[in-house]
Order: structure tokens, then C-alpha cells, then sequence
């Protein structure tokens, strides 16, 4: 915290009134609006592409990281939230940090949640953070605490943590001068940051030594045959360690797709399209969707594997979306 923000919250008093809502709850005996079902597991395990074999069967479990999925309100939201909890909204709001984004989250898991379970919850107020400034403007971050239990045993808890606050001014574009604009020598003297370098290890360095040979390796088990992606020591299904590749034949289409404006990083021009592609092969993929405007982008549209290089050193997998492609669904969001 910079001096000049200790020095505005000394002045207003505010962080002092945010600090009193700590430990005061933030959800009441809340309730989960579904007991632990197959078919929610089934959906979120195909939409995560985890084929493990416990959560299926008579006998399945939930994956861990539904912990959250079971409390969730969905469009007609929960009627358990506390009335502190407004409040600390509320003075955020009036303080002027009437913007919020959700910065991450941890999880801590103390027993499978089964079909069947009974869930309720309780949530609490865990901190508020003096105030800070971010490439997305100044406020305070809020984190609560839920305790979720099955049956009335503590199965796991989920700290949230949000940003409360107001957006940073853009700052205006330099204008351009009409010599720069037309000399070609100027423009390319300009040098553009460079994209982060991906972590080669031992467990991936095969897939990127397949991108600089222009291939898009998928590893198969040795074992059972099972395709997967990403690249990893061991087979999801069976467990072994043995694998060996094949090439994908660049065909897929857009399983789903988010279109990136914050944050902003500087060696990309937001607003862009990172689509979650699905292969010919039936494995899916994270990668950028090019060829089309961000907006324009679809979910089940085909698209097609080329390599991008980005700069001297790092050439990067991506897909064109094919022209002329079926007619695809409503898109999902944007960030």
C-alpha cells in the first residue's frame, strides 16, 4: 500500500468502516438448489474433458473442484446473502468502486461429495484489503470464506476473492504522425513487447518440438490407446506411462470461446477470440481463433490448424475459422 493510499484512507475513514464487516457473515444457512447429482457430474466432466473412471457408475463421487458448482444460484439467484454483506457492497458502491471482477479463488477438499448429499453452506466475511491500485483501477479486494457441508458434515471450503473498485482512465492514443504512417522503416522500427514464452519441460517438450516442425502432436497410451491433451507423465484412463504419438489432422471446430479485454497484457491487442477447440481426433485444445472478427467468432464453427509466428523465436498453434462453415450457435460470453 503506497503512502498516498494509506494517506486517502486515513482521510475518509473508510478502510476503518470496511475492517468492521470482517468475521460478520456473508451467507446464511444456504442451501443447495440440487442434492449431488450424475447428470450435473456427467455435464461438467464432459464439458472438462475428464473421462476418469470415479466419477461414473454406481459408485461415482463429484470431481473435487465441483465444490463450488453445488451452491451456485444460477440465473434466479440465492435469497441467503446477509444483510452485512450488502452493507459492504453498498459502502464499496458508495465510495465509488461500483465495478467488480472476480480475481481468484482456493479450495480445500475434506470429503467425495456423492449423489444424493444434501448440501448447505455458510460464508463469512474473511478480509478486506486496504485499498490498492491495479492496472484495472483503484478499490479493495473482498475475500469470504464458505464451509460447505454434506449432511451436515464439513465437506470442503472455498475462499472467493473479488476486486471492488473504479476503473481506470484510458489514456488517450499518442496520434500518429502522417511521416511515421508512411514510412515503412518507421513502422517496423517499432518494437512491439514480446508474447510470454511457454514452460518447456520434459513432460511437454516433445509437443513443442512438434510446433517448430510445423506438427500438432497428440499423445496416445500405450497401454489402452486413449488420446489426450495436454501432454502429460501418465494416461488419465488406465494410469500407465507409456505413450507415443499422432499427428492431428488439423481439422476442428469451436467447442466453446471467450473473447479477452482484461487484463490487458502488452504484447496483445484486445479485444481477441481464445476459443476452446475440439479436434477431428477428440481431443480439445485452448488456442486463439483467427481469420474472423472477435465478434464474430461462433461456437461449432470449423476452423483449421496453421502455425502463427509471433515474433523471431516462438511460433504458436492457432485456427483459421474455414469460410463457408455451417451455421453455428449463440456464443458464449465475453471478459
Amino acid at each position: 500500500m503506497s503512502g498516498e493510499e494509506r494517506a486517502h484512507d486515513a482521510r475518509d475513514g473508510l478502510y476503518d468502516r470496511l475492517r468492521a464487516y470482517e468475521g460478520k457473515p456473508a451467507a446464511i444457512a444456504g442451501r443447495g438448489k440440487d442434492p449431488v447429482n450424475l447428470p450435473m457430474i456427467r455435464h461438467w466432466c464432459e464439458a472438462m474433458g475428464d473421462a476418469h473412471p470415479a466419477y461414473r457408475g454406481p459408485d461415482a463421487v463429484a470431481p473435487p473442484t465441483m465444490l463450488q458448482a453445488w451452491t451456485m444460484g444460477g440465473l434466479s439467484g440465492h435469497q441467503d446473502r446477509s444483510e452485512a454483506y450488502g452493507e459492504l457492497l453498498g459502502l464499496l458502491d458508495g465510495a465509488g468502486y461500483t465495478s467488480v471482477v472476480a480475481t481468484d479463488c482456493e479450495q480445500e477438499y475434506l470429503r467425495p461429495l456423492r449423489p444424493g448429499d444434501e448440501i448447505t453452506f455458510d460464508a463469512v466475511v474473511e478480509s478486506v484489503s486496504p485499498r490498492k491500485t491495479t492496472k484495472l483501477g483503484t478499490g479493495h479486494f473482498v475475500t469470504t470464506r464458505m464451509d460447505v457441508r454434506a449432511g451436515g458434515e464439513l465437506a470442503g471450503t472455498h475462499r472467493f476473492r473479488i476486486l471492488k473498485y473504479a476503473p481506470a482512465a484510458r489514456p488517450a492514443k499518442p496520434a500518429e504522425s502522417v511521416e511515421a504512417a508512411e514510412s515503412v522503416e518507421a513502422v517496423e522500427a517499432v518494437e512491439r513487447p514480446r508474447r510470454p514464452r511457454p514452460v518447456v519441460n520434459r513432460d511437454n517438450a516433445g509437443f513443442w518440438e512438434g510446433v517448430s516442425a510445423h506438427r500438432l502432436l497428440i499423445q496416445r497410451c500405450a497401454a489402452c490407446g486413449t488420446l489426450r491433451f495436454p501432454w502429460l507423465p501418465g494416461c488419465n484412463d488406465c494410469g500407465a506411462g507409456e505413450w507415443d504419438t499422432v499427428e492431428a489432422g488439423g481439422e476442428g471446430t469451436v467447442h466453446s470461446y471467450v473473447v479477452m479485454h482484461h487484463p490487458p497484457f502488452p504484447a496483445f491487442d484486445p479485444p481477441y477470440a481464445v476459443g476452446l477447440i475440439e479436434l477431428a481426433e477428440g481431443v480439445r485444445m485452448i488456442s486463439n481463433v483467427v481469420g474472423v472478427p472477435y465478434d464474430k467468432v461462433r461456437i461449432g464453427m470449423p476452423v483449421r490448424l496453421e502455425f502463427q509466428r509471433v515474433d523471431e523465436e516462438l511460433e504458436l498453434p492457432v485456427f483459421r475459422a474455414v469460410e463457408d462453415g455451417p451455421a453455428a450457435g449463440p456464443g458464449e460470453g465475453e471478459r
